[in-house]
């Protein structure tokens, strides 16, 4: 019996010694008296190492061994400091804090340089890009979730803004534009995009109104700050869509980091309608170095190697489509193969010189070269059928509507360098914040363009003709561009208080000048911002000026067609820069609701463009005129709330509504009207005049949802979710349906969980062979959850009646993924 009560004792002991040093989670707010959160805020236990600093919410969260009690201390430079005594009885703990201020002017001042937005660049937050479900795998993916951003391909990291097409998005890498692959016409193509998100410091994105120091483009600008490691650090990453490394040192004068990345789509196209053989193969090398010569002299090189190897055999392909009273089916049996390659390789070098205090003067040297091919020939013979409704499969394929056959075939060819020298500066002064730049740049590039299609309806050639074959679609190019362009700018930001609130005014102008077409280009921007002091808390900014859409190379492409249909392509040496009046009005309303911080933001847009050079968009490939043909112009609205529904978690929602269109200058169709035999009776010319543009999306919402266990934090959740309006579209080469149908809402809805693997925390990590281990991700994936059937674009076809029909090409299904992250130290 005592043997029994000296065992239960013991139990009791041991549970009361666990109890006595169990592990607590403390998180919780630091506040200032207008219940602002305070950033950098200092908590940490008494007589302790274990401590943490606020983010920009004001958020903190620790986790410690807690005897029976324990003392936080909260402190902030220009703040009194708090101190807070703890008995634990719980494992989770939340405590929130406000500090009272020393001064009142300084903590008003020290809030307002830290939390508030005063342009049009929004600020994002790099760490959320890791373990976000994407199925496209870069940062632009995590961008769409963003007000007035949009997409309707996940096989594709381009992005629409506002109205505009992909090419009206600029993105800049450590102040350097990037380019991306000319040739690229889907999104199996595309690959990799070419920022690498483990070597990512900062990420800044404006959808419109942005600074005279960003270029020539008039939707967007992307910013990416590549880091400088301060230590050892490293990565792996592993997931049925391919895999990456990343490894970081640094010493006192000298920073490197490499990252490699390797992505195959094969596993997502599985899930497309056609089947076939597809091996693409996308790798991707990058590296950033930086060596401090000196105090005042730094040098830096920045190095991409990419190759996107695509490689497609199709076997068959059955798409059902229609309604439910007319449905129909298209099946298709094909002979045949493509073969793509798409090599690129880039590199910066840039002297950084800090003559004085608050200047800086840079010197870069770049260069950028892509040697592109694609090549096909794909033969397909198609049958259209009625469907029957019947619950026996074998049973539901009906009359035949339509047989026919068509071949592709490709063989194109690009190679472009683009290199150029600039020299950037910027001057803080007082209140001025001055930056300037001087860019001069040499493009050459070389296009053999040899692509056609023929099509045989029911043993006809399309189209249709007495005296010979034609091919339905032609197209030759042999066209060599060697040209150099110069651009320059200058901004000054202007900050000043008083007693109405903060006031911040930016002026810039930017030129450019071509001498493909000998153009001269002059770019006012201005905007202005306001932060009251009120005792609600409200920021509010103005921006304008003239944006113009510089032409590259696929803009200037003219076609010119011979008395025998063949098509060629000239370079237009007349076209000029497309021109657009911006103007941005938006205000942020920060609140808290349940002791948690929150901002809603609206803006409203209006932009006038004109000089636009019209296009179509097939997949990710946009088709240009090549000439100044329409005048447009876009206008909408952008909501969005975000804030912490669980403490330390941001998550959002937006809401953007648009009406964008546009009016091709000279364009006309003939109507006529018909008696009861067919005859025409009249007939009169119709100008269209504004329809929709091929980009316009009257609304979009999108939402990021992150989430944890309350008692666990290390088990996470991440949901995004998608729905807008479907795209414009209409039969090839007809005027008067050009925009006359819209695709079905784009509806997707990707899902993650996570667990993290601590070194020091998690018993399973206490190994000898994991000591260098920081922490393991372990993700789960599920993309397009609700296994939603989205239209990419539409092939078309002629049933035995000759109608046209669009049979849709649907994007990927539901998709599982399991992905692995390895933080090493």
């Amino acid at each position: 019996m005592k043997y029994k009560i000296f065992i239960l004792l013991s139990i009791l002991l041991f549970s009361m010694g666990v109890s006595a040093q169990s592990k607590v989670r403390v998180y919780g707010y630091v506040i200032d008296t207008n219940n602002r959160g305070i950033e950098f805020a200092n908590v940490h236990f008494e007589h302790s190492d274990t401590g943490t600093s606020t983010n920009q919410n004001g958020f903190y969260e620790l986790t410690m061994n807690v005897k029976d009690s324990a003392t936080l201390i909260y402190s902030m430079v220009g703040y009194q400091t708090i101190r807070y005594t703890i008995h634990p009885q719980k494992q989770v703990i939340q405590i929130s804090v406000e500090l009272q201020t020393l001064s009142k002017q300084m903590g008003e001042v020290n809030v307002i340089g830290q939390r508030r937005q005063t342009s049009t660049l929004d600020k994002l937050d790099p760490s959320k890009f890791r373990i976000m479900p994407n199925a496209a795998g870069g940062i632009e993916s995590y961008l769409i979730t963003f007000a007035g951003v949009s997409s309707s391909n996940e096989l594709s990291s381009q992005y629409n803004v506002r109205g505009g097409n992909f090419d009206e998005n600029a993105v800049y890498v450590n102040g350097i534009e990037v380019y991306r692959p000319l040739l690229i016409r889907a999104g199996q193509q595309e690959g990799l995009s070419f920022i690498n998100p483990d070597m990512v410091q900062n990420v800044s994105f404006s959808a419109g109104g942005f600074d005279a120091k960003y270029g020539d483009k008039m939707s967007s600008v992307l910013d990416i700050q590549y880091k400088k490691p301060t230590e050892f650090e490293a990565s792996v990453s592993a997931s049925l869509l391919g895999a990456s490394a990343y490894i970081g040192t640094a010493n006192k004068k000298f920073t490197q980091m490499h990252g490699i990345r390797y992505k195959t789509s094969a596993y997502l196209l599985g899930t497309l309608d056609t089947k076939a053989e597809y091996t693409p193969a996308f790798f991707d090398y990058q590296t950033y170095m930086t060596y401090q010569l000196n105090p005042k002299y730094e040098l830096t090189f920045l190095g991409n190697f990419s190759q996107n190897s695509y490689q497609f055999i199709p076997q068959t392909r059955e798409t059902t489509f229609g309604t439910y009273q007319t449905a129909r089916k298209l099946t298709i049996y094909f002979d045949g193969q493509e073969k793509d390659l798409f090599r690129t390789s880039f590199g910066a070098l840039t002297l950084n010189y800090k003559p004085i205090k608050g200047m800086k003067l840079s010197l870069l040297a770049s260069s950028f070269y892509t040697n592109e091919s694609e090549t096909y020939d794909i033969t397909g013979d198609y049958v259209l059928s009625e469907v029957k409704v019947d619950p026996d499969p074998s049973k539901q394929t009906g009359a035949s509507l339509g047989v026919g056959e068509y071949q592709q075939h490709a063989r194109n060819r690009l190679n472009a360098t683009v290199s150029n020298i600039s020299h950037l500066g910027e001057y803080e002064i007082a209140n001025h914040k001055m930056q300037w730049g001087v860019t001069i740049q040499n493009e050459q590039i070389s296009d053999k363009i040899s692509e056609w299609e023929r099509r045989d309806s029911a043993g006809y050639s399309l189209p249709l003709s007495a005296q010979q074959v034609n091919l339905y679609y032609n197209l030759k190019s042999d066209t060599t561009l060697s040209s150099w362009r110069s651009t320059a700018f200058f901004q000054d930001t202007y900050k000043w208080n008083n007693d109405a609130g903060a006031f911040s005014f930016t002026g810039g102008l930017r030129a450019n000048y071509w001498t493909f077409n000998k153009e001269l280009l002059v770019s006012p921007r201005f905007s202005f911002s306001y932060l009251p002091h009120w005792k609600r808390d409200f920021s509010f900014r103005f921006a304008t000026g003239v944006y113009y859409q510089a032409p590259f190379y696929k803009e200037i492409r003219d076609t010119v067609t011979d008395a025998l249909g063949n098509v060629k392509v000239e370079l237009n040496n007349h076209i000029k820069a497309e021109r657009s009046l911006h103007f941005v009005l938006g205000g942020d309303y920060y609140f808290r609701a349940g002791g948690r911080p929150f901002k809603f933001t609206t803006e409203a847009y209006l932009k006038l463009a004109d000089r636009v050079i019209s296009y179509t968009v097939d997949n990710v490939q946009i088709i240009y005129s090549g000439k100044n043909d329409a005048k447009a112009y876009t206008a909408g609205m952008d909501f969005k709330l975000n804030g912490e529904l669980v403490p330390g978690a941001e998550s959002w929602i937006n809401l953007s509504l648009m009406n964008a269109m546009q009016d091709i200058i000279g364009d006309s169709y003939v109507s006529h009207t018909y008696d009861s035999n067919g005859n025409i009776l009249t007939s009169k010319t119709v100008y269209p005049g504004w329809v929709p543009s091929p980009t316009e999306q009257r609304y979009t919402f999108s939402m990021l949802f992150q989430d944890y266990l309350p008692n666990n934090p290390k088990y996470k959740m991440q949901l995004k979710f998608v729905w807008s309006d479907g795209l414009p579209f209409g039969p090839p080469n007809n005027v008067e349906y050009r925009t006359a149908f819209r695709t079905p809402p784009y509806r997707r809805v990707d899902i993650g969980a996570s667990r993290v693997l601590v070194n020091g925390a998690d018993k399973v990590m206490n190994k000898s062979w994991l000591k260098h281990v920081k922490d393991i991700w372990l993700n789960v994936e599920v993309f397009n959850l609700l296994d939603f059937q989205n239209v990419n674009s539409y092939y078309w076809v002629s049933d035995i009646s000759n109608n046209q029909l669009a049979v849709p090409n649907y994007l990927t299904g539901r998709q599982l993924n399991f992905k692995v992250i390895v933080d090493l130290k």
